[in-house]
């Protein structure tokens, strides 16, 4: 399911040759501060999916929403189980929904 969403993402991506430099911009629309800027399309799509990949990690870390891609929502969702009152304490368990 994450991969999915990651190569929904990815299709999303809009790409532009700076003229100045000659260099790749590339960046996701609707996911914001998601961009890249490298010497090559090559290296601007390596470089704009490992982005995404730290961007959705520090968003389902922080709780904040994550655009549905391609009908697939990722969010945290709060596991509960039998835990006796020291293990409550000291887990929490987190599963990606």
């Amino acid at each position: 399911m994450l991969t999915e969403y990651i190569k929904g993402a990815m299709r999303r991506a809009t790409y532009e040759i700076f003229e100045d430099d000659g260099t790749f911009y590339g960046e996701i629309p609707g996911f914001q501060g998601v961009l890249a800027n490298m010497p090559n399309l090559e290296a601007c799509r390596d470089e704009l999916q490992s982005v995404l990949e730290t961007w959705i990690v520090f968003r389902l870390i922080e709780h904040l929403p994550l655009p549905i891609v391609d009908g697939i929502e990722l969010a945290f969702k709060i596991v509960e189980e039998d835990f006796d009152e020291e293990e409550e304490e000291a887990l929490e368990k987190v599963e990606i929904a």
